[in-house]
């Protein structure tokens, strides 16, 4: 019976290597683990190991290298050990389990070349795995990554670039979500992690914006009504703004009506110009609206002949076959506040085209539209249970709604008051 004896006077120190090979030395000390030894190589190196059994076959496990390890520390070791062993566990297969895992850097190359490679925001995604996510989890393990590594890192973003750190949090979120689907990682550790969470050294949290609240009051909508078409932008520019105050629907879904979404006076936006929803969504067209689409296709067709081309399905056309961008409605809006007269809010400044949307939708609940029903005016979606179960259009209630806002945003172009008269309050029986 040999019991090991660590210290420059013990035996392990003494111990002879083999002539070849490796040999073990079992620790036969009342306070040894089962299967506890010293292995030493011909070469004379020395290492603490456990054999064990488990599912019928014999498994050795090197704990570590004598002298790094001392006696006691490696004992120690090997009674953890066995208690994970006793309870199924396998340390050398997690060992080598451990040691195929995926580094963050690796999950993320196959990542982007399955999911990202071919779209449209291509370069964005790859910028933002390669120039933020990697640099900083790139050499872990991805299950050693925490949720407090994700919002470090989404912090330290926020700091210069909190729009940025927003879009970051998103890919980090797909990243990892990718390896829990694939069932690398047991959960996703960005799961449900939201841009509230994120603080900047005691700052309002960067990445959740103030909810804007801007409306055009009525001078504001009568003088743009009135000046935006000799404002200085393209006359197709104003024409697409208008259309916004007129539908109350997203700029980038007006600017991007094409020819073949009319039918008669409706318009049917299809699901795939509809990102946030993903349903198409029909809008009633008011006679203000059809005279807007006339002069927008009279304008148009002006500008194909100047060109000797002939004009595309785009209504609202900005150069040969191709429409009018929400950024472009933007710059025009910015550039011609002063024409427009445009107010200086103490806290929103001058207004967006956005802002027209929800001056339209403000303007429904002036003329007592019920608020479900002016929600899919605007091409809101139901929610909830009522989603799943009440499936009717409402084509009549928002052919009322619409025809109800015209009727009042016409008495604000021409200075009467909107409010005087009760033409612009929606009946409950649309007209035939």
């Amino acid at each position: 019976m040999v019991k090991l004896t660590d210290g420059k006077a013990g035996n392990i120190a003494k111990a002879e290597p083999p002539a070849k090979g490796q040999r073990l030395i079992f620790d036969q000390h009342r306070d040894a683990p089962r299967g506890f030894a010293l292995r030493i190589t011909a070469a004379g190196g020395k290492a603490f190991i456990l054999r064990y059994r488990i599912d019928g076959r014999e498994r050795r496990k090197t704990i570590g290298q004598w002298p790094t390890w001392g006696l006691e520390a490696a004992r120690e070791e090997a009674r953890k050990l066995l208690v994970e062993i006793d309870r199924g566990r396998d340390p050398l297969e997690e060992a080598r389990r451990r040691k195929a895992e995926l580094l963050v850097k690796d999950l993320a190359a196959e990542w982007l070349e399955k999911h990202a490679s071919g779209l449209a925001s291509e370069g964005d995604i790859r910028a933002y795995v390669n120039n933020d996510i990697i640099p900083a989890l790139g050499h872990k393990k991805i299950t050693d990554v925490r949720r407090r590594d994700i919002i470090e890192l989404v912090e330290g973003k926020a700091e210069a670039a909190p729009r940025g750190a927003a879009v970051l949090l998103i890919y980090a979120r797909r990243l990892f979500e990718y390896a829990a689907n694939r069932d690398l990682i047991p959960a996703n550790p960005a799961a449900g992690l939201k841009p509230s969470a994120i603080t900047v050294k005691g700052r309002r949290n960067p990445l959740v914006p103030k909810v804007r609240s801007r409306v055009l009051d009525h001078s504001e909508i009568r003088n743009f009504w009135r000046h935006v078409e000799a404002s200085g932008m393209r006359k197709l520019t104003a024409l697409t703004l208008k259309m916004v105050l007129l539908t109350g629907q997203r700029p980038g879904e007006v600017a991007g009506m094409l020819e073949e979404e009319i039918d008669g006076r409706w318009w049917t936006i299809p699901a795939a110009r509809r990102g946030k929803t993903g349903d198409a969504h029909t809008v009633y067209l008011t006679d203000t609206a059809l005279e807007v689409l006339s002069a927008a296709r009279a304008e148009r067709d002006r500008l194909a002949r100047r060109r000797t081309d002939p004009p595309r399905q785009f209504i609202f056309e900005a150069v040969a076959g191709s429409a009018v961008t929400a950024n472009a409605l933007a710059r025009a809006v910015r550039r011609a506040r002063a024409a427009l007269k445009a107010k200086m809010d103490p806290q929103w400044g001058a207004w967006t085209p956005h802002d027209l949307r929800r001056t339209m939708r403000t303007g429904l609940s002036a003329c007592r539209v019920r608020p479900d029903i002016a929600e899919l005016a605007i091409g809101h979606v139901k929610r909830g249970i009522v989603a799943t179960y009440d499936l009717h259009g409402f084509e009549s209630e928002r052919r009322a709604a619409l025809e109800a806002w015209e009727s009042r945003l016409l008495r604000i172009i021409s200075g009467q008051d909107p409010d005087a008269q009760g033409d612009n309050v929606v009946q409950l029986e649309a007209r035939p």
